[in-house]
């Protein structure tokens, strides 16, 4: 049986962090290629290191009736246009060191065509639907922890730098720097989070501050309020362990400090450690890779299932073999709750998005539109669907249907 008493971690990165920075320019790529063709291949990397940008990949992108040679030239100019479109996104994350500025930092694009033995897998010809991008697992996970069904862990830990941004950005708090981590370890009992037992927030600051009679208490003072204001009433106690810049100083960060590159922060992209991964990143790929497109899949489908209340927890995979639409395997856990048979859900909910097939994914989320640079920071789950269409996978609108199978 599982455990139901028991003490629990995860831990959030904020957008400054150098993974994060990668990120959200390998994303910024993807947006600017989707924007100019819904149907463009995208597989961007990025690293970040001391007032370095380099980017490497696959790409693809064309028009309706255009022969190759001049999709050719499409996608060049595409890539040609990617660099003040990449220096504004690392503006907007609040970067102008020494170290790391966002007009300073030296910029090296090295992506190429995709390989065509990958299109031929991938395309969709005559009868033959689109394929997979990729074979591979993935995952989804759903929990009633918090409103926005994420794990409460981590959702805390999202949300303790997403209110440091906000006073950052603001001018708030203006001896706060783009780079800062965070983590929060809470008590369960009877599998609900009734305790935290511990906060920790590293969080960059200005040298000015480290130069005017900097200790981590008065660092502490200006940081600990902003934290403690996203918890609910009553989980932090006297008993709380707090641990902010427990190193001491931290001027140095950002790719100034630490090398940055795409797809490091998985855990914190999905679950914080609560649920399985399917061991594939998200940032950088257009929606037909699966490793992102499936895994949104996975999250919508079991957060309506929570939503209609037919499991506490629910958990999903699906896998896919590399060129094949259809998947290889639909797995559903509720965790031991009894409401429903598993096996109908494994039945009816594939039904619910025409087969789960890589194109159905894409067309019920309508993932052929430039919403994926938002989607870079503070995790691609738990997050309000906007009017722009990002983060559609979040959407519960599955749940009358799912009720009427129960």
């Amino acid at each position: 049986m599982a455990r139901s008493s028991y003490v629990f971690t995860s831990e959030s990165v904020s957008e400054g962090h150098p993974d994060k920075v990668a990120d959200r320019i390998s994303d910024t790529v993807v947006d600017a290629f989707i924007a100019a063709d819904p149907e463009a291949r995208v597989a961007c990397e990025t690293m970040v290191t001391t007032n370095r940008i380099i980017l490497a990949g696959e790409v693809r992108a064309g028009k309706p009736g255009q022969d190759k040679a001049a999709n050719k030239a499409f996608t060049k100019d595409i890539i040609a246009s990617l660099q003040p479109k990449v220096r504004e996104a690392v503006k907007d994350i609040g970067y102008a060191q020494k170290g790391f500025h966002w007009e300073k930092a030296k910029y090296a694009c090295y992506l190429h065509g995709q390989s065509a033995h990958i299109a031929q897998g991938v395309d969709a010809k005559g009868s033959k639907d689109e394929g997979a991008g990729d074979q591979g697992i993935m995952f989804g996970y759903a929990c009633q922890e918090t409103p926005e069904l994420m794990p409460a862990t981590l959702q805390y830990s999202h949300n303790i730098l997403k209110r440091l941004a906000e006073v950052r950005h603001s001018g708030e708090r203006p001896e706060l720097e783009p780079d800062a981590k965070s983590q929060v370890t809470l008590r369960y009992e009877n599998g609900k989070p009734v305790e935290v037992v511990a906060i920790v927030v590293s969080h960059q600051h200005t040298k000015k501050l480290g130069e005017s009679s900097y200790s981590q208490k008065r660092f502490a003072e200006l940081v600990r309020p902003h934290a403690e204001s996203v918890f609910p009433a009553g989980l932090i106690t006297k008993k709380t362990k707090w641990h902010i810049n427990p190193t001491g100083k931290f001027e140095i960060g950002g790719p100034d400090g630490d090398t940055g590159l795409t797809g490091r922060k998985i855990i914190v992209d999905t679950y914080g450690g609560a649920s399985p991964h399917g061991g594939g990143a998200f940032s950088g790929k257009d929606p037909t890779k699966v490793d992102r497109s499936a895994a949104y899949a996975c999250r919508y489908l079991a957060k309506n299932v929570v939503a209609a209340g037919l499991a506490e927890r629910c958990t999903i995979q699906i896998s896919y073999a590399i060129g094949v639409a259809s998947p290889t395997s639909f797995y559903v856990d509720l965790h031991g709750a009894d409401t429903i048979d598993p096996a109908i859900l494994e039945a009816k909910l594939p039904q619910m998005m025409d087969g789960c097939t890589p194109r159905a994914i894409r067309t019920h989320l309508k993932l052929n539109n430039p919403i994926y640079a938002r989607t870079a920071a503070y995790g691609h789950f738990g997050r309000q669907p906007d009017n722009q269409g990002g983060f559609s996978w979040e959407r519960t609108d599955l749940v009358e249907e799912l009720r009427r199978l129960a």
